[in-house]
């Protein structure tokens, strides 16, 4: 919040008269809310939930996965590895894309890149074609979560952003929900072709949805000056640096890459092995724990939305609690004699962890309090890259220690090996968290 300095006595300025030439001066109208708003944004939202699904399907299936193609933990990380950097890698563009072409273009689009990695994967008998569908996939799950941000921030009020942003995310769990409570029993019934043909298949009424029923933005009045043409727009490589120029806007990368990994990794690959090979579950019982960060996940979304949409001041001390939360949850899982915690403290931590993903959505209401609306898209690629670099470095380190931790020809991983690997986690979060607080005095000072 900026406060206004105090102005010194002056004479007052008369303005200078119009010309007849010069239009009248018409004010942006603010943006409704309302039914309309909701219709739009659950329309958009359908998107993101199926993408969450498609994204997240990977963490119920990486049992089957391994045996199907014959790999080992490095490989079967590859697959989420892959897919997360595709998607952190079309973050810049896709911002741009909806800054130029608008948001249900290119949801359309995304559904329709879903589908087909999807349907790739699910007749995917080698490694390398699936490991190609998941890079597909990767790219259309890029486009959906920004593309619904922009629609947001047309049809809604600015004060109401941060609590629709929070609950886009709540949204997006009801998918990873799906997953692992019908996805996972689908696969153990069904197979793995006709599982994944069905989600494929799912993309068929989602976009018939967006393209009959989707309105991107609210009916511009008649007297509203028409949009600036697209010529006029500023350049790719300067509306990208005006962004990073912008010190909230390297503030809230680094407050997604630093609060959203610890989750993504364990629902996206890790958490399902973890619970089950070293922790000695059923995977009935694992994927009940896995509910349990879906069900999390949600609360902690709608909790920090309100608070958010009361003040803005509990940004940070959000994001600081649930970093120093994780990093001591995971410190005494880890420390604990033999590796193996006690069910009350596998709850705990799994609950702890569905916050991360809410504290994220914090670092894209620092970049969209800092840019202009012209380029919110941009800003908010940038952002949304954050987290999905730290997942990807996470799954990789993760996966590699694994792999060196284990005997050679080792069928499962040990409770000792998953101990030590998971170590890895506070290389990111370290680097993150000194990030953070450097930026911070940054943003304060240039607000």
């Amino acid at each position: 919040m900026t406060v206004e300095p105090a102005r010194s006595a002056a004479p007052l300025s008369v303005p200078a008269p119009r010309t007849a030439a010069e239009p009248p001066a018409v004010p942006t109208p603010s943006p409704p809310g309302g039914r309309a708003a909701w219709l739009a944004w659950s329309i958009g939202v359908s998107v993101y939930i199926l993408a969450v699904i498609h994204r997240t399907s990977l963490g119920v299936a990486g049992l089957d996965a391994a045996d199907r193609f014959g790999i080992g933990a490095s490989a079967l990380s590859t697959f989420s590895i892959l897919q997360v950097l595709v998607y952190a890698a079309m973050q810049i563009p896709v911002g741009l894309l909806v800054d130029r072409f608008g948001p249900r273009r290119v949801l359309l689009f995304g559904v329709v890149l879903l589908s087909a990695g999807q349907l790739a994967f699910a007749f995917s008998s080698s490694f390398a074609p699936a490991l190609a569908s998941r890079a597909v996939l990767g790219c259309g799950d890029a486009m959906t979560f920004i593309s619904v941000l922009r629609i947001a921030a047309r049809w809604f009020p600015a004060a109401r952003n941060p609590f629709v942003a929070q609950l886009t995310g709540l949204a997006g769990m009801g998918g990873n929900l799906v997953t692992t409570v019908v996805l996972a029993q689908a696969l153990h019934h069904e197979g793995w072709t006709p599982t994944f043909t069905a989600i494929a298949l799912l993309g068929v009424a989602v976009f018939a949805l967006v393209a009959l029923f989707l309105k991107e933005a609210p009916a511009a009045p008649a007297a509203r000056p028409p949009e600036q043409p697209s010529a006029a727009r500023p350049k790719v490589g300067r509306q990208v640096r005006a962004c990073w120029r912008e010190p909230g806007t390297r503030l809230g990368l680094w407050v997604h890459f630093t609060t959203q990994f610890p989750g993504n990794a364990f629902g996206l690959l890790w958490g399902l092995p973890y619970l089950v090979e070293a922790q000695g579950m059923s995977r009935a019982e694992a994927g009940g724990l896995l509910t349990l960060l879906v069900l999390s996940n949600m609360a902690f979304g709608f909790l920090f939305g309100r608070v958010l949409s009361v003040s803005a001041r509990a940004r940070m001390p959000i994001v600081l609690t649930v970093i120093t939360a994780t990093g001591l949850g995971w410190a005494l899982v880890l420390a604990w004699p033999g590796g193996h915690p006690p069910l009350w403290l596998l709850a705990g931590i799994i609950v702890v962890m569905g916050s991360n993903g809410p504290a994220s959505l914090v670092g894209l209401d620092y970049a969209r309090a800092r840019n202009p609306v012209e380029r919110l898209g941009t800003a908010s690629g940038i952002v949304n890259m954050g987290g999905f670099i730290g997942t990807m470095i996470t799954l990789f380190g993760i996966g590699v220690l694994l792999d060196g931790l284990s005997p050679a020809g080792a069928g499962e991983y040990s409770a000792d090996a998953f101990r030590w690997a998971f170590c890895w986690q506070y290389a990111p979060l370290a680097v993150g968290t000194v990030m953070i607080l450097r930026l911070r005095r940054k943003v304060a000072a240039a607000a």
